[in-house]
């Protein structure tokens, strides 16, 4: 099936990296100390019919995208996986089942990697290229995971957020697109951050986005794309276009906020920005920070 590459955005400045974590309402990080990975099994699926909605708003804005989507999933919705890849987006590996890397030896993550790889693309048939740790867990405590998915010829990675967060965060990470390996054209490409008065502000996407007004994203990717003069990246999970998910409610206070937070109007969010830039898959951003390098090398 040939891709057409077309945007429904203003094409000024590039073209920004779109994605999806693929993963259902009960796998975040918010709920692992309160629904076990065992009882996964005996909850309602949502997943598949919140991906549908999404490819259907990304069909109306005229834009592809990545779905980074876990490997449990992937085993249990085959159907969703040939669709999203059948209308053009790219598919690529969360993972298997959320375990943040740094919870995992170099062993076992290999493991993980290849188990997830295998599964999701025997599910979508095509080839997954591209990675995202679960909870951007790959930080200052795992730099040798660079290595690993460069040995397991991955292309490119969009794994590390680089501010500190009380979940995730690798605050010395470059902001930007970096070769982590040497004598690898393997890429890292952070999640996007802005800049204001000396500090890194997270604004990939995700629950800032859903919480935050609109109008910081804006500001944010205008920043990024105008004064940086780089792609953004940014992301956002299924469920976060779902109010009527269960409630889970063993969870702290804290974790239902982030979580449950304007739920009702992140899809039309959504739209805004999917009109407001130009967007594209992960792994043609991916090729062309790659070149980049290629060329500041030279």
């Amino acid at each position: 099936m040939q891709r057409e590459n077309v945007y429904n955005g203003p094409l000024e400045g590039p073209v920004n990296g779109l994605s999806v974590d693929v993963e259902d309402w009960f796998q975040v990080g918010a709920f692992e100390t309160v629904i076990a990975r065992e009882n996964w099994d005996a909850l309602a699926l949502r997943v598949e019919a919140n991906c549908d909605a999404i490819l259907e708003m990304f069909d109306a804005a005229r834009v592809r995208a990545t779905f980074f989507t876990l490997g449990w999933v992937a085993q249990r919705a085959p159907d969703m996986m040939r669709r999203i890849a059948q209308q053009g987006h790219e598919i690529a590996s969360h993972g298997w089942d959320h375990e943040r890397v740094f919870r995992m030896g170099p062993a076992a993550f290999a493991a993980d990697l290849q188990r997830s790889r295998k599964t999701i693309e025997d599910s979508a048939g095509v080839a997954v290229t591209g990675y995202r740790a679960p909870s951007f867990s790959i930080d200052a405590r795992t730099p040798w995971a660079f290595d690993i998915l460069a040995e397991q010829g991955y292309a490119y990675s969009s794994s590390v957020a680089p501010i500190a967060h009380d979940h995730y965060g690798w605050r010395e990470a470059p902001r930007f697109a970096f070769q982590p390996v040497d004598g690898s054209d393997f890429v890292e490409i952070p999640v996007t951050t802005a800049q204001f008065a000396g500090r890194r502000l997270a604004a990939g996407g995700g629950g800032f986005f859903r919480v935050l007004p609109y109008s910081f994203s804006r500001w944010a990717i205008r920043q990024v794309n105008t004064r940086d003069g780089r792609p953004a990246v940014f992301y956002f999970h299924p469920w976060e276009i779902d109010p009527e998910q269960p409630r889970v409610h063993d969870a702290s206070l804290r974790s239902r906020m982030r979580h449950y937070t304007n739920l009702e109007i992140m899809a039309e969010k959504l739209r805004v920005l999917l009109r407001d830039f130009a967007w594209g898959r992960m792994d043609e951003l991916a090729a062309r920070e790659a070149a980049r390098a290629i060329r500041a090398a030279a």
